[in-house]
């Protein structure tokens, strides 16, 4: 059970997790106690923020304030059919621009965790709006 739960966390760390952190990248491993990054045991303190429900002007303070509050950590869903209404039609601009939310919680200094899809839960019915 021990090695099926380290699978576990190990692959969420590494498909699911982008850490960014002044922008160097950090290499991150795990020791059958603790997240480290950079060999450092790190503890996750985390909040979402969902940066569709949110205009860009939003997020600084937002995320500002989260940090505030003692996070180190800002997660979010992949609202993935926002992005793509349509097949093959994408959107990414305006409250949509998640590589210009990632790049805000970057400015402060703050771990991302990316929750990609395809099924979100997140009062978002059937995984979408």
């Amino acid at each position: 059970m021990a090695s099926y739960y380290n699978y576990l966390v190990l692959s969420s760390v590494y498909l699911c997790i982008f850490f960014f952190y002044f922008g160097n990248a950090l290499e991150v491993s795990y020791d059958s106690r603790a997240l480290r990054f950079d060999g450092l045991r790190k503890l996750i303190i985390s909040g979402s923020i969902h940066y569709p429900r949110s205009t860009p002007e939003m997020w600084p303070d937002l995320i500002r304030k989260a940090k505030e509050g003692g996070l180190n950590t800002i997660e979010t869903y992949v609202f993935w059919n926002i992005h793509e209404p349509l097949y093959r039609q994408y959107n990414f601009s305006g409250n949509l621009d998640f590589v210009r939310f990632f790049k805000t919680i970057q400015n402060e200094g703050l771990y991302a965790i990316l929750r990609i899809g395809p099924y979100i839960c997140a009062e978002w019915n059937y995984g979408k709006n």
